[in-house]
């Protein structure tokens, strides 16, 4: 029998499509597919997958759980719970993973043992605005938080990788975040102790089509999540904000210069402040609520 060198896990909802688009991506890596299994984790779909993946086993090591539309977080510690790779890989089901992803994921694993490594994401609907402007804000987001390339602070988790044991370790995925899931995963990982690796050639191609209105309300969740990060890393490192003053000085001018020469460049513009728009009235969102929470031993 074939020792599994990776276990890749792909929440999933109501993206039947999509998510047969990542499947066939999988099915084409440079790993032998013995080598590797993929864990769909279908987080309470109005239709479930499972039947859907029957079409793909004679192409993947393919296997599913199914959680009851608990979010993302959730779903993937439901897929760690399964998993039999001493490699975890994760990505999303609107991505298409490179032929080579999972052998560069790790390839680097190997050289930095006890690590965590993250890849590079692209767009691939550089016609659609919103997805074109998302993709922007990570490019903007991830340049600060790695801008030292030997000790990058921050990876998506739709392109990253752990080994098993390790991740268990540190509890896995927290449940009660929906969004910043991966920036309480990263944060939690460096305050263990472990350091995180970039691997330029685990590339992605991200296929998220959204309209203005799914953008907005993406990003106000983003604020939420930042709010709820912002109080949970305060609660264990007193020390440090989540909050650098950096990445706000330098903001307008990095956008500046990654718009300047895209096609539609004014409307990107615009898009990134409602960006910052939409992620302050999230983040105003969860403080008021928590304000207003009652605290243990108040009448």
């Amino acid at each position: 029998m074939s020792v599994i060198d990776c276990s890749v896990i792909i929440p999933t909802r109501d993206r039947p499509d999509q998510l047969d688009a990542c499947l066939e991506a999988l099915s084409a890596q440079s790993l032998p597919r013995d080598r590797y299994e993929v864990i769909v984790v279908d987080d309470g779909s109005r239709e479930p997958v499972a039947p859907r993946l029957g079409r793909f086993a004679s192409q993947l090591n393919v296997r599913h759980a199914r959680t009851p539309g608990a979010g993302p977080s959730a779903a993937r510690n439901a897929g760690i719970e399964l998993a039999a790779g001493a490699c975890l890989a994760f990505t999303d089901d609107d991505c298409l993973p490179d032929p080579g992803w999972l052998t560069a994921l790790q390839g680097a694993l190997r050289r930095s043992p006890g690590s965590m490594v993250g890849g590079r994401t692209l767009n691939l609907l550089p016609h659609c605005l919103p997805a074109e402007a998302s993709q922007l804000i990570m490019d903007i987001v991830l340049g600060f938080y790695n801008a030292d390339p030997d000790r990058p602070r921050f990876f998506t988790s739709n392109n990253m990788a752990v080994e098993a044991a390790l991740l268990r370790e540190v509890r896995g995925f927290d449940v009660t975040f929906l969004t910043a899931e991966d920036r309480d995963l990263c944060d939690r990982w460096r305050l263990a102790g472990h350091p995180l690796v970039f691997a330029s050639g685990a590339v992605v191609r991200h296929a998220h089509r959204m309209s203005l209105a799914g953008f907005v309300r993406q990003h106000t969740g983003y604020g939420r999540g930042a709010y709820r990060f912002m109080r949970t890393h305060r609660q264990r490192d007193a020390a440090t904000s989540t909050l650098e003053s950096g990445f706000y000085a330098g903001l307008v001018p990095t956008a500046a210069r990654l718009v300047r020469g895209r096609q539609r460049p004014a409307a990107l513009a615009a898009l990134l402040l409602v960006w910052q728009l939409a992620n302050t009235a999230g983040f105003l969102q969860a403080w008021v609520a928590d304000a207003a929470a009652p605290r243990p031993g108040s009448r």
